[in-house]
């Protein structure tokens, strides 16, 4: 007898429906299983026979065909495992063939039945109701995270026989009752804890205003590494679709949150500097999501910057200018998102110390090869550059700035993010950093004065035309900052020092 059931594969960051279709006939007993299947998807057969006979289930002593449709996408991992047991079940006449139609079923099996959790079930959920699948079948541990896409009804398991026992007799398993996470991250730091460096803090403000990529450089402890990892306590929230978009990419590296909570802060993602390429950016030889595309929608902090291999900092100019990052393989081409703010650390040199001579010892040698390894295509990609001065001793008790925390700067934020909102209103845009070169001048307009001044310094400085639409970006959210309409003369100047500070630096 044959029978079908649907399941799905993780395709990129997408899932994309399979369907299982198992045939029992006469012939020599044994078991084949086909469809571009990796070792792991092949071992089900093994798991499942043995699942289904510790149920106290025997199949019939005949051939059995197991077909993985369509046969050119990889299948891989074991969330087939009770797809498969199903279609088993129902082709052998022990399941009542029309109790699996319209309904996606995916999990792994152990051996004595028990069914167990498997990443990326956010996605299979949402590819079931793209597919106008109205039911789904999955480990009782996913039901929560599943429950996330909803319109589909889920039907947690926790065995095989569970399994059984809804589709020949309807039994419904009990579903665990996840209660809502909060709204936002109750964050441990705040802005209040930096004192001093207020020039920092600005750049910090402007940067998550509008999405800006942001480079600090300064000594050892001067609280590049803080200030860091205050940056997520002033970013906007999550909009559904964002929230979306985050949780589906978590779901599939297996990162959801234990409970089950869909995920509602932005990402913060802070990699070793001894990160590989392909960690970094997502690759093998069946791509899965890098620390670039899990910090979508979030914060990507490379602290130590100059201490990452040339190779994997390479890696970021294609994202940072497209947003996403396109992973070519035999198997296909895969799209991974990756729409982040760079926030990025580093020293002025070697030792930390220049233009200090009297604790610097690095070699003008020394100090040009460590800012080399750093790009110029790769700086111009970076919107804001803030020097990081030593704190002092009268900064750290001073009580002063301490007014400026993190919520009275996310309130600016806000302030400035709803006037993108209206602005971007029936775009795909969602910050001033989104703006293609191309509408620059429809969203972006400046004085006379403003851009009279914008020409000198195109011209005194030699800037790249990517330079030129950046300042005006980052004008544009400083603009925005203070609520005012059209860029003038002192939002583009300001802009125009964090980019230029790289030159009074001596090169950074």
């Amino acid at each position: 007898m044959f029978s079908r059931v649907f399941s799905a594969a993780i395709c990129g960051v997408d899932a994309v429906a399979v369907s299982v279709e198992a045939d029992i006939s006469y012939g020599l007993p044994g078991m084949t299983m086909v469809g571009f299947l990796s070792a792991q998807v092949k071992e089900a057969q093994d798991r499942v026979r043995t699942a289904v006979r510790n149920a106290g289930i025997t199949l019939p002593p005949r051939r059995i065909t197991v077909n993985l449709s369509p046969a050119d996408i990889r299948k891989e991992g074991s969330r087939f495992d009770l797809a498969i047991a199903a279609a088993l079940l129902t082709a052998a006449e022990i399941i009542p063939e029309g109790r699996i139609r319209d309904t996606m079923i995916a999990g792994e099996l152990s051996l004595d039945g028990a069914v167990l959790p498997v990443s990326g079930m956010l996605a299979t959920a949402l590819c079931a109701k793209k597919e106008g699948i109205r039911n789904m079948i999955l480990p009782k541990e996913n039901t929560a995270e599943a429950a996330a896409a909803g319109d589909v009804s889920l039907i947690g398991v926790e065995s095989l026989e569970e399994l059984i026992e809804y589709l020949r007799d309807g039994v419904i398993p009990d579903l665990p009752q996840v209660p809502p996470g909060p709204e936002r991250k109750e964050y441990d730091v705040d802005f209040s804890e930096i004192r001093g460096q207020a020039s920092v803090k600005r750049a910090a403000l402007i940067a998550a205003a509008g999405f800006h990529n942001f480079l600090m450089v300064g000594t050892p402890g001067a609280g590049k590494t803080m200030i860091a990892k205050r940056i997520p306590t002033i970013l906007p929230p999550l909009t559904r679709e964002e929230k979306m978009e985050v949780a589906r990419i978590h779901s599939i590296a297996g990162r959801f949150h234990t409970d089950g909570s869909v995920i509602s802060e932005r990402p913060f993602r802070s990699p070793h500097h001894t990160i590989s390429p392909q960690a970094l950016a997502g690759g093998g030889a069946h791509p899965v999501p890098g620390e670039i595309t899990l910090a979508h929608r979030g914060v990507l902090f490379l602290d130590e910057m100059p201490e990452f291999s040339r190779q994997s900092l390479e890696i970021l100019r294609q994202p940072l200018e497209d947003r996403e990052i396109v992973i070519a393989r035999t198997a296909g081409t895969f799209h991974f998102p990756a729409d982040f703010l760079l926030v990025a650390a580093m020293n002025p040199c070697p030792c930390g110390y220049f233009p200090d001579r009297n604790k610097c010892m690095c070699s003008p040698a020394a100090v040009s090869r460590y800012r080399q390894k750093i790009s110029r295509p790769l700086l111009d990609r970076i919107d804001l550059c803030s020097r990081v001065p030593r704190v002092t001793y009268e900064m750290l008790r001073e009580k002063e700035g301490a007014e400026t925390d993190s919520a009275a700067m996310r309130a600016d934020v806000m302030r400035a993010v709803r006037i993108q909102e209206e602005r971007f209103a029936g775009t795909e845009y969602h910050f001033n950093a989104n703006i293609p070169a191309a509408r620059v001048s429809e969203f972006c307009r400046m004085t006379q004065e403003a851009e009279l001044f914008l020409k000198r310094v195109y011209s005194g400085l030699e800037m790249t035309a990517r330079s030129y639409h950046r300042i005006i970006r980052v004008a544009r959210t400083i603009a925005d900052l203070e609520e005012e309409e059209i860029i003038m003369k002192k939002h583009i100047e300001e802009a125009v020092f964090y980019r230029v500070i790289e030159e009074q630096q001596g090169g950074i």
